[in-house]
């Protein structure tokens, strides 16, 4: 077998590993996907009618501000799916069987790779059973046509790369997974400093560089877009930018810090 071939084999038994892992131990997986189920069950039933004065000049209603509210929450869902991948590295690491791995004949990569493949489909799995839950609650995406969903998919999985490997270094970066599920938590803040909830022209002046100059926000906007059928402007080569910027950053700082010899 080609050494491109070995490498495959064993980032694939890598990957079955730790999705064998996360059925096993659902635990972590469902906390975390509680939080943006209840978010948004909270803002479109309990804040709702009031948040609704904040998009469309005030005179949108419940429904107007849950199509809204949609987009945001699934970028939501993917920065704390991703809090996991932190976790389960540090685990990983200081448990032992990182070292293990070291002296078998496998690829060096592919323990990362694993990770981060199984980080991603556990995102996206994610996603699925948030959207279906805003579904069942109103939302309906009826101006996006395949192209759109194709383009929005596709969004969702490069954010979900780039956030992943940004956890996987955070996770390797840390001395135990509960320091890792604290390093990795601004996943998952900054979307709830984004504008995901209200629009960023209603926020206060000095905050609106906070939600503007960050991540989410275009990626919010572009899925927004997609999803809706409202003005999507640079925000959509912002978004892929942001993504591309931290999945090479996630890379080769995760890369650095796992080819380190244990000390």
């Amino acid at each position: 077998m080609s050494s491109l071939s070995l490498a495959a084999r064993d980032a694939s038994t890598m990957l079955r590993r730790n999705l064998l892992h996360a059925r096993r131990y659902p635990s972590l997986t469902l906390n975390l996907l509680l939080t943006p189920v209840m978010l948004l069950l909270l803002f479109v039933y309990i804040f709702g009618d009031v948040m609704s004065a904040g998009i469309s000049g005030g005179g949108a209603g419940r429904s107007e501000y849950l199509a809204y509210l949609v987009p945001g929450i699934l970028m939501l869902t993917i920065g704390g799916t991703t809090i996991g991948s932190a976790v389960s590295v540090s685990t990983d690491m200081n448990e032992g069987i990182v070292a293990r791995f070291r002296t078998m004949a496998i690829h060096r990569g592919s323990v990362l790779i694993g990770h981060v493949a199984g980080s991603v489909l556990q995102c996206v799995m994610s996603v699925v059973l948030v959207g279906a839950v805003a579904v069942a609650i109103g939302f309906r995406s009826v101006d996006a046509t395949a192209l759109d969903w194709l383009l929005a998919v596709g969004l969702l999985t490069l954010v979900s790369l780039a956030l992943t490997w940004i956890a996987v270094g955070m996770g390797l970066s840390s001395p135990n997974a509960e320091a890792a599920s604290n390093n990795a938590l601004p996943l998952m803040i900054l979307p709830l400093l984004s504008s995901a909830f209200v629009p960023v022209d209603a926020m206060p002046g000095w905050f609106r560089p906070i939600a503007e100059y960050q991540p989410f926000t275009p990626a919010i906007e572009t899925l927004r877009g997609l999803l809706l059928g409202t003005e999507i402007g640079a925000n959509a080569w912002l978004a892929v930018g942001w993504c591309l910027a931290l999945a090479v950053l996630g890379y080769f700082w995760s890369r650095s810090l796992f080819d380190r010899e244990p000390k």
